[in-house]
This record gives C-alpha cells, structure tokens and sequence, in this order.
C-alpha cells in the first residue's frame, strides 16, 4: 500500500461514517526561497521553488456546517461550527484552516461543513513555509469542493490576509505565491509589488540543492519579523517626505542608497533599507547567473545576502551563521544562505552532486561542535504547486 493510499484508510479510521460522500486527497508543497529575504513585504523581488515534501489533505464534505479537524502531526482534535469562525488559543494549529475557512465564507464561497485529516510531512517551525503549506491546501481544497471561481493568485492573497488579520503576523506574499503557483523543476522570479511571475528552469548542472535544518525552533509570529516590518515602513517614511515618488523601498536602486541614508537619518534604519535594495539587486543578478548557467556567481550571490542578512538585517542568530560558516568551508559548495524569516530555521545550500556526502558530514560534526544541535539535511527537487491527488490512491 502507497503512502496516500495509508491515509486514505486511516481518514476511515478517524472518520467511521455511512456518508456516500467521496473522500478526496489535496497536497501542498513547503517552499524554498533561493533568494531575495525579507524583500516580500517591501514590494522586491523573491526567488523561491516548492518542494516536494509539504502537506496532504483528505476531506470529505458534510451537510452539517461543522468541520472536524485532525492531523497526523498532532494529537490535538478540533471541531468548530461556521458560525464559530474566531481565534481560540487553545485551538493552536487548527486556527490556520479555521482562519482560512473565515477567509472563504468571506468571498461568499458556499462551504457545508467537512471532515479533514492533515498530514504534514516539512518540520514544523523550520522555515520551509509549514503554516502557507497547510493554507493553501485548506483554500484550494475547500474551493474545489464548493466549485468555486477563485485563482490560485485570489487564493494566496486570500491565505495571506489570513496570516496577517486572523493569524497576526505581517506576512508577505511570497510563501503563499510560491506554494500555489511553482511548477516542477522551475523557481519562480516574482514581483511582489506587480505581481509579475517568471518561471525559471531550475537546471543545476550536477549540483543539488540541500536544506539543512538549524533544528532551533521560531516561531515566526512571536520573531522579530514584525519588528523588521516596522522598521522598513519606517525607513520609507523618512525617504518619502523628500522623495514623494517612491512607493516602496524596493523602488530604490543601489546607487540611490547615499541620498537615502541622509534622508533617513538613522543609522539602523538606513541598514535594514540598504539590505532590502542590495538583496534585490542580488536578486535580480542571481536570475540571470542561473539563466546564463553560472552557478558559481549564483553561489556569491547567495553567500552575499546571508552576509547582508547578518549584518544589515539582523537576523540570522547564532545557529544560521555557524551552518553557514561551516558550509562555505566545504569544497564543492558553491552557494549557501539562511532562507526563510530567520531566527533559526534552515539554509539552502548549492552542492555538487559527487560532494554531498562529505557536506553533510563535515557540517554535521562542525555544527555539534559550536552550538550541541545536531543538523538535519533534506536533499530537494523542485515540485508542482498545490493540486488534487489524482490517479495515486
């Protein structure tokens, strides 16, 4: 028996009932972003890929108007009615499909209640994007069944306002964007600001991409994140009462950044605008290395914003910089950089293929030695974005 077919039989054992109704099967994937941090809610660019581990969703619908919520990854249960739609700490994660089953009715998407088993198989709080994977699949999965007429674009701004309102944390777009819209074997060069996506073969030449978890757990709604967010709105504030054309900081070039650091006139705040307009420009040049084939600049291009990130931003930590530090060192390791918000969480890293191993090996020892964590590696492709299980249970 496959893995969906397992979870199809064990929804059975969660859900005993003689509904007729079908069972069906969703997966979101996790993401990884390349490059281009903390730039999403500063109108720039992102790079990231979805993976091909994420978060599986059987539902069956009910008449009822209760959902019943269960997940593989938890022991906590949670039913609520539609009319109980509120935040309940006590809820935890079950707050995320609520909060999105609040978005739906929302845009009059007519939902009848359902019975919904999770599994997720990214580790939680590892920054590869657990709480937009379970969003996503909850928005798509739900619509689906109700057949309603909303994009896979309405769906992650419907999955973002959820994380920022019901959620409270001041998310950009790009995580929901990335889980619903990636395709196989390609990232995705996105403006946050337009909404322009490019999709980019993610051809390595040899190389594979590893994820290496800090195993240091953040929780993003109580990181600095929303703190960073503040300061960047604030840094455009200063720059906009003499330059009243810009909208976002990502509508500065990296020769604009001497005006702006005598308009803003701080000195902390002029280092986390400067980080978002040189990781864009980063950004930028690093789509084009991987389009012309030259992993190596994309490798510096990486390594450069995990630098800006530590010094500029702030926001790497103790356990980000000692994996980075360790991974640079090894040869046969073209790129590498923390991904995700920070705070812990993992890097990305580009290998060749032949050194693998002795990456993971020599990280491993280096980074027991200097922090007592242990590292876990995941070697990744590219995946689909969310879809409908079909023809694998």
């Amino acid at each position: 028996m496959g893995e969906n077919q397992k979870l199809m039989s064990l929804f059975d054992q969660f859900y005993p009932t003689s509904t007729k109704k079908d069972k069906r099967l969703f997966f979101a994937p996790g993401r990884v972003n390349l490059i281009g941090e903390h730039t999403d809610y500063n109108g720039g660019y992102v790079f990231p890929a979805a993976l091909t581990i994420g978060t599986y969703m059987v539902v069956r619908e009910r008449e009822d108007e209760v959902f019943h919520l269960a997940s593989l990854n938890f022991d906590q249960k949670i039913t609520f009615s539609l009319h109980e739609l509120v935040f309940k700490e006590e809820d935890d994660w079950g707050n995320y499909p609520k909060g999105i089953i609040k978005e739906l009715v929302k845009e009059g998407v007519s939902l009848k209640g359902a019975d919904i088993l999770y599994e997720g198989t990214i580790p939680n709080g590892a920054g590869l994007s657990s709480s937009a994977s379970i969003g996503m699949v909850t928005a798509y999965a739900l619509s689906k069944l109700a057949n309603a007429k909303l994009s896979r674009v309405d769906l992650a701004k419907l999955c973002q306002r959820m994380e920022n309102h019901f959620i409270g944390v001041n998310s950009g777009i790009m995580d929901q964007y990335a889980v619903g819209l990636c395709k196989e074997k390609h990232a995705i060069y996105l403006n946050t600001m337009t909404m322009h996506a490019e999709d980019v073969p993610l051809e390595l030449h040899g190389h594979k991409i590893v994820i290496t978890n800090t195993n240091k757990r953040r929780g993003l709604a109580d990181s600095k994140y929303n703190e960073r967010r503040a300061q960047c709105e604030e840094a455009l504030k200063r720059i906009q009462r003499e330059k009243t054309s810009i909208q976002t900081l990502s509508d500065l070039s990296v020769a604009d950044l001497p005006s702006i650091e005598r308009l803003i006139d701080d000195e902390l705040l002029y280092r986390r605008a400067k980080h978002v307009v040189t990781e864009n420009k980063r950004t930028s040049d690093a789509k084009k290395a991987l389009q012309a084939g030259d992993l190596l600049l994309f490798g510096q291009l990486m390594i450069g914003s995990h630098l800006s990130l530590k010094e500029d931003y702030e926001v790497t930590g103790k356990e980000l910089d000692a994996l980075f530090e360790a991974q640079r060192r090894v040869e046969g390791c073209v790129g590498t950089r923390m991904t995700g918000a920070g705070f812990g969480g993992c890097t990305v890293s580009v290998v060749k293929e032949e050194a693998v191993e002795l990456f993971k090996e020599s990280v491993e020892v280096e980074y027991e030695q200097e922090t007592g964590l242990t590292p876990t590696f995941y070697i990744c492709e590219a995946g689909n974005g969310v879809h409908e299980v079909q023809g694998e249970v």
